[in-house]
């Protein structure tokens, strides 16, 4: 009896740990720039004395890029499919013009102004996936073209001036924080509470999934590990949450940047449009000998890439508190290079909006923690072009090995 309990636990290490090397095989993209993320920041907070993980410039970071993440959640889906947009930047620049003719010089309202400078950006989106999906220009052509027509017209716009300053209501959506309930003093005491209702959403999620999986006879990682695994994420939560709490509590834009991930995270994984958009970048002919519209599908991308550029404009007017010619300049290549560092193919048809994410935040930080040291914007360039080249080749060589 002593020896079959032996055996049986021999097994079970073994498929315990099979399990574990699977799920960091196939997901090695993502647990690799997480791994990339934690160590720059561990490196930066050393480097700097302790200053890049204090409350005040953990807010600053979340408030730097915040636009650049939200333009990555778009610019998923692009290189998704296979394709790109090098136009993002400019017409996030457009439509802040636009929307600061209109609440400024016009005095609309911003509720107003903000949802037709949204639907401006759905409509360019739509006229620049018309001529990539259905007139199959590619869309590196399309797009550089739109990158330089509404460079020009933002010039024609603002006539080489900025414009400012913007509504009060308007600018907290950059600038703003929520409220704080309990009037704490020292500690923002909301942002305590939501990091503990958080974390335990987060628990009985885990544990509902895990129990699914169990009931479908799916593999799970072992127990201890699972524990492990939520005892960290909740503790990560909770102590990013006091971190907050130790200066304003959490900005408006990070609650706009929550929806929007959780929202693209349950197209990408949950729904039939998602699954279309990756059969589309895994192959296309394959797709369309399947049923997918893939021109359809293509074209509706673009449009939300041509909102969300919209939404990023706007929030970096709102940050800013004007809207200025040279807005959106190099937004695009922050964008591409998030979306490749966080696990995206460049071939397509593989990527996660989560590593996007963690894409984002890796170059964020950089720029932060590079700042804060005092080196130039010189080698700031090189470094980051650097490690989107490393980005790149990990995708390949773990290609080649799969």
């Amino acid at each position: 009896m002593e020896t079959l309990k032996n055996i049986s636990k021999n097994i079970n290490r073994q498929t315990g740990t099979e399990t574990l090397k699977d799920m960091f095989k196939h997901n090695i993209r993502q647990y690799g720039m997480l791994i990339a993320l934690v160590s720059i920041m561990l490196f930066f907070q050393v480097v700097t004395g302790g200053i890049l993980l204090k409350p005040l410039n953990i807010t600053n970071l979340i408030l730097q890029n915040s636009y650049i993440l939200v333009l990555a959640i778009g610019m998923l889906l692009v290189i998704i499919t296979g394709n790109i947009d090098l136009s993002v930047g400019s017409v996030a620049a457009f439509v802040g013009a636009v929307s600061a003719i209109l609440m400024i010089n016009m005095k609309v309202s911003f509720l107003t102004a903000m949802f037709v400078s949204l639907l401006i950006g759905g409509i360019i989106g739509a006229w620049q996936g018309y001529w990539i999906a259905y007139v199959k220009i590619p869309a590196f052509i399309v797009t550089l073209g739109g990158m330089l027509i509404f460079r020009g017209l933002t010039m024609v716009t603002l006539k080489g001036m900025s414009i400012s300053p913007y509504p009060e209501a308007f600018t907290k959506i950059s600038s703003g924080f929520i409220t704080d309930f309990f009037a704490g003093t020292q500690y923002h005491i909301t942002t305590i509470i939501v990091g503990i209702l958080l974390s335990a959403v987060y628990i009985l999620f885990e544990l509902r999934q895990r129990k699914m999986q169990i009931k479908y006879n799916f593999d799970v990682i072992p127990k201890g590990f699972f524990i492990a695994k939520i005892i960290a994420v909740a503790a990560v939560i909770n102590v990013f949450c006091i971190v907050l709490a130790g200066y304003k509590g959490i900005p408006n834009v990070l609650i706009l940047l929550s929806v929007l991930i959780l929202i693209y995270s349950f197209i990408t994984s949950k729904t039939v449009a998602g699954r279309h958009i990756y059969a589309l970048g895994g192959n296309e002919k394959a797709a369309k000998l399947s049923g997918v519209k893939t021109e359809r599908v293509l074209f509706w991308v673009y449009v939300n890439m041509g909102v969300l550029s919209a939404l990023s404009g706007l929030v970096f007017a709102a940050r800013l508190n004007a809207a200025t010619p040279k807005a959106g300049n190099g937004f695009e290549l922050d964008a591409i290079a998030a979306c490749f560092i966080g696990g995206a193919s460049a071939s397509g048809g593989i990527g996660t909006v989560i590593g996007a994410i963690i894409g984002g935040l890796v170059m964020g930080v950089m720029n932060n923690g590079m700042s804060i040291i005092g080196l130039g914007i010189d080698w700031q360039q090189a470094i980051k072009g650097f490690v989107l080249l490393l980005a790149v080749a990990f995708d390949v060589f773990t290609k080649s090995k799969s």
